[in-house]
């Protein structure tokens, strides 16, 4: 499997690297396609949500948290710098086929760590009965994309109060209620935030490609439309 880098080591928004998905999908030809990306505090919601209805929007302003739409399925998530972000791009239309790919990738890597992990009939990846991933994924014509959050280490005040649903239903429990729902990957590993992104980037793949700043350039123009707000408030 190929992996996608950057040419540069910018911290760009979390939009780019969902632009960067549809981008690599569309104009490169390896079957295969893997990279990795870290993010500013955000909050991401999923192509049929209502954004309202999803995200605790005065929360998300006091405390500076991004908040975007996928084109992708499945529920709303929180994701910051401390969480590594997956991307899997590769062809052909057989999406449980590839889907079921992507998670078996996930669990390679945690079982190379000695982790025990599995996965679930709603697509996250379990330890224990706790929850360290969670993925969603896409179609384009002739490719599909899958992507997923692994929880290395979070905010968990964030995680707790960005989200309205978490906020609705944990309230009253509090922090302590969402750490016995998810679990960090940290606690199972002496690997650092870096080095497990190197550690699974060299798990996966054999081999890289560098965008150039031609690609990145095109990438930015797909990236505006993530950010018009006829898409992110969208009501369906």
């Amino acid at each position: 499997m190929k992996y996608i880098s950057l040419s540069t080591n910018e911290e760009r928004r979390l939009s780019f690297y969902l632009a960067m998905e549809e981008y690599v999908a569309r104009h490169f030809q390896d079957d295969d396609m893997f990279f990795m990306w870290r993010v500013a505090p955000s909050v991401i919601f999923g192509r049929n949500q209502v954004m309202q209805n999803e995200v605790n929007m005065d929360y998300c302003r006091k405390h500076h948290i991004h908040i975007y739409r996928r084109k992708s399925g499945g529920g709303c998530v929180y994701a910051d710098r401390d969480n590594l972000m997956l991307s899997f791009v590769t062809s052909g239309d057989n999406v449980p086929f590839n889907y079921h790919r992507f998670m078996e990738m996930i669990l390679l890597v945690l079982r190379k760590l000695g982790v025990q992990a599995t996965s679930t009939q709603h697509n996250d990846v379990m330890i224990g009965d706790r929850k360290v991933s969670g993925t969603a994924f896409y179609q384009l014509p002739g490719r599909c994309i899958a992507h997923a959050t692994l929880l290395y280490d979070t905010n968990m005040d964030h995680m707790l109060n960005a989200i309205t649903p978490s906020a609705d239903k944990l309230q009253k429990k509090g922090i302590a209620s969402v750490r016995q729902r998810i679990t960090l990957l940290k606690d199972y590993t002496s690997l650092t935030a870096n080095e497990l992104f190197d550690f699974i980037k060299a798990t996966l793949c054999s081999e890289e490609s560098c965008l150039s700043l031609e690609d990145i350039s095109r990438i930015e123009q797909i990236e505006e439309g993530y950010l018009r707000d006829e898409f992110i408030n969208r009501i369906l």
